[in-house]
């Protein structure tokens, strides 16, 4: 039987080694983590991690050929085949301070990998990597191999959170990178044999280590890339009176260019988009690439500017002051059918308010108040650190409660900002929510998910990215 052991039981790792175990009953599947609270969550009703889908494939495997176990050293050492999938954070401080990655928890892996092996392994980069990090480990491994042989692949996922199973079940892609060797693409064909069993064949591609890591950062720069374009463009729509739901629709209708990705927005998130285009930007100056690095970093800054343009809407077109008032928020998480919030515009437009001393009403079906209260105290790259590494209590803010409710949020509020697409916010009872409000009511839609004209017609003064302005806001600024 084929021995699995990933280092790492987050959104990547958890749900990943799920699927591997019940689309290989014959391979077992462990999944380790320093956080004992973690492992224990796993081992519940209540997993972690929510993702549709994942809690059937973990319950259906867990017990029989999927563990989860925070004793990681004997399960590294047993294990044919290791994948790592810790942090890696954006460095806060030293060489290359807000853009490099931290590689402090995959050098260690790579120590205790070396330290607790007594056979041959094959060690698999999970996690988004900076171009030639499998060399680094490489040297690790091999410079503490007291003889044993090690093989390093790049295996990056493309998982998009909220429909992550099923990106497993049928991926697009496997990519497998590894060494030209013998020995290295003997290494890919045995990773090769865990997904072929259920994976066609024409969808696992094998390349160089290098080529690898970086198409996972290209992918992901590509698609921040389209959204930082739309955005742009909606900016530019409610300068000029046009709608960018038409544009987009317009310009999605070239076949060259196809219609995803092109939602106008407050702006992206998730743990990936903004951490690799830094990552790639680092990697472009380190490589004397100063013109390709300043094209990267643009992406990120029109990102920031969309989250600050939709706060200096709302705050302007309530006559210059947010001070004292009540403005609810729908919507924490990053984005619909997940709980994660890392990097959610949500946090900045937030953070934005408060500035302003708003008083804020939360509402997110999926988000904790205790995660809200944490990412809203936290220094920006700290959410990449090991949980047990971050605040244990975060000092709470004071001008913000977290209700369970979007009736509760919006009773008595000033402005409504939707800043998650979640479905339940489509089909509120909006007459009910205006006639609970402070009026004049606003509606500030960061994801362009209401009916417009209907809400106007209700008696709502409506704000939605990058469609034609409201009267109310037209001789406003849409930048401070």
């Amino acid at each position: 039987m084929v021995k699995i052991c990933c280092i790492g039981a987050g959104y990547v790792g958890g749900p990943t080694m799920a699927v591997i175990a019940w689309k290989c009953p014959s391979v077992e599947v462990v999944v380790v983590d320093i956080s004992v609270s973690r492992i224990a969550a796993w081992n519940s009703d209540q997993l972690p991690i929510y993702e549709p889908g994942l809690d059937e494939v973990v319950k259906q495997c867990r017990g029989k050929n999927l563990f989860f176990s925070a004793d990681i050293e004997k399960h590294v050492s047993e294990a044919d085949i290791i994948f790592v999938s810790v942090n890696t954070p954006t460095k806060t401080q030293g060489l290359g301070a807000g853009k490099a990655a931290d590689l402090t928890y995959w050098e260690s892996a790579a120590r205790m990998i070396a330290d607790v092996s007594k056979s041959s392994k094959i060690v698999v980069e999970k996690s988004t990597v900076p171009v030639k990090t499998a060399e680094a480990i490489e040297k690790i491994l091999t410079h503490n191999s007291r003889g044993i042989k090690y093989q390093i692949l790049s295996n990056p996922e493309f998982l998009a959170e909220g429909t992550a199973i099923q990106d497993l079940f049928n991926p697009e892609r496997v990519l497998i990178g590894g060494r030209e060797t013998p020995d290295g693409q003997k290494a890919i064909q045995a990773l090769k044999d865990v997904y072929a069993q259920w994976v066609p064949e024409d969808r696992i591609i094998s390349t160089n280590l290098w080529s690898a890591e970086l198409s996972k950062l290209a992918a992901n720069a590509f698609l921040a890339q389209r959204i930082s374009s739309v955005n742009a463009m909606s900016a530019l729509c409610e300068a000029t009176g046009a709608d960018v739901s038409q544009v987009s629709h317009a310009v999605g209708m070239d076949t060259r260019i196809g219609p995803k990705f092109l939602n106008a927005s407050v702006g992206f998130g998730g743990s990936c988009f903004q951490k690799d285009i830094l990552n790639l930007v680092y990697i472009c100056e380190c490589n004397g690439l100063p013109q390709v690095a300043n094209y990267w970093k643009q992406v990120i800054k029109i990102n920031d500017y969309q989250k600050n343009r939709f706060v200096n809407r709302l705050v302007s077109s309530m006559f210059n002051t947010v001070s004292g008032k009540k403005i609810a928020i729908l919507g924490f998480a990053f984005k619909k059918d997940t709980g994660d919030t890392r990097e959610t515009p949500a946090i900045d437009v937030c953070k934005g308010l408060l500035g302003d001393k708003a008083c804020l009403s939360i509402y997110d079906p999926q988000v904790t108040e205790d995660q809200i209260q944490r990412d809203l105290s936290m220094n920006k790259f700290n959410w990449d650190h090991p949980i047990h590494l971050q605040p244990i209590s975060p000092s709470s803010v004071k001008q913000v409660s977290v209700v369970w409710d979007a009736y509760e949020a919006t009773k008595d509020a000033h402005g409504v900002c939707i800043l998650t697409e979640w479905d339940e916010f489509k089909t509120l009872d909006y007459q009910r929510i205006f006639d609970n409000m402070q009026k004049p009511a606003f509606v500030f839609d960061g994801r362009n998910i209401v009916n417009v004209d209907k809400l106007r017609e209700i008696g709502f003064i409506v704000y939605s990215m990058g469609k034609p302005l409201d009267p109310w806001l037209k001789d406003m600024p849409a930048v401070a």
